[in-house]
């Protein structure tokens, strides 16, 4: 396959269904009943990069990212008992599922990260602010249709850009390089921010 192919939503939710983390996840997360719940982030783009580094679907991913939103608790308890609840229905599966409330992002963001953080309107908010631009995608569990607003083209290329979104360059960097040193073909654009 050709590596300067245009890759389509259909081809990419095929690819990642064959990483079997994923194809669970996806059948399985719709049980939980969260609101825009989305499988998000590394799980998604890091299988299509080891498809075109010819590695196993699972390869060096360190996590399963789960979003939803739910502004009428944001209390961390009531975000603990989704994950106790997400822990029962997946706990079978290999790797850590990280699963979190995008309402509630703000609260502890800058603590964690170092700055502060808008409040969240929305699941698919949280996947436009991701740190790189190529790595906005999303897989809503109840639809099964694929969310990727800055398209798929540079993520099937392997380019790291800044994201306009949410320009921190510092934790930008910080990232890229981390996969870089998984996937080194990957190329960090180091364009001025403005």
């Amino acid at each position: 396959m050709s590596h300067n192919m245009k890759i389509t939503p259909d081809w990419l939710l095929e690819k990642v269904n064959e990483n079997l983390v994923i194809a669970a996840l996806i059948e399985r997360l719709p049980a939980l009943g969260l609101d825009q719940c989305y499988l998000t982030a590394g799980c998604l783009y890091q299988t299509v990069w080891n498809f075109r580094s010819g590695l196993l679907p699972q390869t060096m991913i360190e996590d399963y990212d789960v979003f939803y939103f739910d502004g009428r608790d944001l209390s961390w308890e009531a975000e603990d008992r989704v994950i106790q609840r997400a822990n029962r229905l997946l706990g079978d599966l290999p790797g850590s599922i990280e699963i979190k409330n995008q309402a509630r992002v703000h609260l502890w963001y800058e603590q964690r990260f170092g700055s502060r953080y808008l409040q969240l309107g929305s699941t698919k908010e949280g996947i436009d602010r991701f740190l790189i631009s190529c790595t906005c995608i999303g897989i809503d569990v109840q639809t099964k249709q694929l969310y990727a607003p800055n398209g798929l083209e540079e993520m099937w290329e392997g380019i790291l850009r800044i994201n306009p979104v949410n320009p921190q360059l510092e934790l930008f960097k910080r990232k890229a390089n981390d996969f870089r040193s998984r996937w080194p073909w990957l190329t960090v654009m180091t364009e001025r921010i403005t």
